[in-house]
């Protein structure tokens, strides 16, 4: 009876001991619990972005300086007008001009008749006596090679009877063409009738002395000097001809395009220069700075004016060379303002650069970000925070970045199981700020992540006696 007494309390004492080991165990999860943040393993929707800085920029730009040095006549522009390219900004005095650019006004206007001159059609006088020429050289040719001819043989009387008549009758011609060109002869050699007239009689002489000639020959009375002066005289009008002919063409053609060159190399000239005593728009914008004011003296290198094409507004911004092979263009883009905290705007990736460029270790590339819809108070100069959105997932498992620790090399988010982080190990895909996808992992929709595991679970895991180990 005593021994089964002793028995009993030994089991009880046993029993309390278990149970108060269970209760310290149960109780000593339960605090360890109550110290972890969780966030339930969750699906949703996930941007892959790439963040920096940059500051906004118009699309075009420039300064635009004095290159000579005057007094300023007349500001056609303020600040805030818009101006179209090639539009005259402001002019100089032209009292005030350096004598280079008043004399270069005076050659421009005799280039330009120059030109004009080289550019007007054939005179038609000039013409006229051309053609009077080449008609003419032509007969003198024919009459040659007739002469040649004639000197180079010997004919029968009926052929000398025929030249004598024909000599007659070149006479009367030729006698009867200086009458008519008698009463002219004191005219002006532009004349037209004077100029036909001449012509006739230089004809008739012509053939006056071919007939002379042939008879001559058809006479016996030709000799082998004779033969020869005939030839190189027929030589020397075939020469003329041509030459009557090329002058005929030239005249046709026009003026020489190699002269036209030149001429208009000499108007471009004298125009550059006159240009200086003026400031144009080199393509347009709105202005928005003016330092110039009638009667203001300026140099060479003094800036007027700033012109901005705020019709695209830009920001570039460096990204690593760690990133950049995600970034494309057309990729949307998040910005947002510290001077307009109220609103984000968007935008595109306009521009990824090709080259990047070292500084202190790291290569940064250049990406141009192009807002798209920027209003009035979006300006340059301000900085804008810039997330590019390289990747877009959709309905995909997602764990907070604040969650995933590496243990032995190996990604793992801690689960609550039973009030007891436990490792699991994942595998990550695309990530955003916040999250990361999980592309493998045994973590199920809805397992309570631990985001503030103990740091020696990186390190060696769980300690020992978590869980119940010993």
């Amino acid at each position: 009876m005593k021994r089964a007494v002793i028995i009993i309390i030994v089991l009880a004492v046993i029993a309390a001991g278990v149970f108060a080991f269970w209760r310290f165990r149960s109780q000593r999860r339960a605090n360890l619990a109550s110290n972890f943040q969780t966030v339930s393993a969750q699906r949703g929707d996930l941007v892959a972005s790439v963040g920096a800085t940059g500051t906004v920029r118009a699309n075009q730009t420039a300064a635009l300086p004095w290159q000579t040095s005057g007094t300023v006549q007349v500001v056609n522009i303020a600040v805030g007008d818009q101006v179209e390219a090639d539009q005259v900004l402001a002019d100089l005095k032209e009292t005030s001009l350096p004598q280079n650019i008043i004399l270069a006004g005076v050659d421009l206007v005799n280039a330009k008749n120059d030109l004009d001159k080289l550019r007007e059609p054939p005179d038609p006088l000039a013409l006229r006596q051309a053609e009077q020429a080449i008609t003419q050289a032509e007969q003198n040719v024919q009459d040659l090679e007739d002469r040649v001819e004639s000197l180079k043989s010997t004919g029968s009387q009926v052929d000398i009877d025929q030249a004598q008549a024909t000599v007659v009758l070149a006479r009367e011609k030729l006698e009867q063409a200086q009458q008519d060109f008698r009463p002219y002869a004191n005219k002006p050699e532009d004349n037209l009738v004077r100029a036909a007239l001449q012509n006739v009689l230089s004809q008739a002489q012509k053939e006056y002395d071919a007939a002379v000639t042939r008879l001559n020959n058809l006479l016996g009375t030709a000799n082998e000097l004779d033969l020869a002066a005939a030839e190189a005289d027929l030589a020397l009008a075939k020469a003329q001809l041509q030459d009557a002919r090329d002058k005929h063409q030239e005249l046709l053609a026009g003026a020489d395009p190699d002269d036209i060159a030149a001429a208009e190399a000499r108007i471009a000239a004298a125009q550059a220069t006159v240009d200086l005593k003026r400031l144009v728009a080199p393509f347009a914008g709105i202005i928005t700075e003016v330092n110039n004011s009638p009667g203001d003296q300026v140099t060479p290198g003094t800036v007027a004016f700033r012109l901005d094409d705020l019709s695209r507004l830009l920001v570039d911004v460096q990204v690593s060379e760690v990133d950049i092979n995600n970034v494309r263009e057309g990729q949307d883009v998040a910005l947002t303002f510290d001077a307009i905290p109220t609103r984000e705007y968007h935008g595109v990736v306009d521009q990824v650069a090709y080259v990047g460029t070292p500084a202190q270790g790291v290569v940064d590339f250049i990406v141009t970000v192009e807002l798209t819809d920027a209003d009035e108070v979006v300006k340059p100069g301000m900085t804008a925070a810039v997330n590019i959105a390289v990747n877009q997932v959709k309905d995909a498992l997602l764990v907070p970045n604040r969650a995933v620790r590496v243990v032995d090399g190996q990604r793992v988010v801690y689960v609550l199981k039973e009030g007891v982080p436990t490792p699991v190990n994942i595998t990550l895909g695309a990530s955003s700020e916040i999250d990361s996808q999980v592309l493998k992992s045994d973590l199920k929709e809805g397992d309570p992540i631990v985001l503030n595991p103990p740091q020696q679970f990186e390190q060696n895991g769980p300690p020992p006696f978590v869980g119940g180990g010993r």
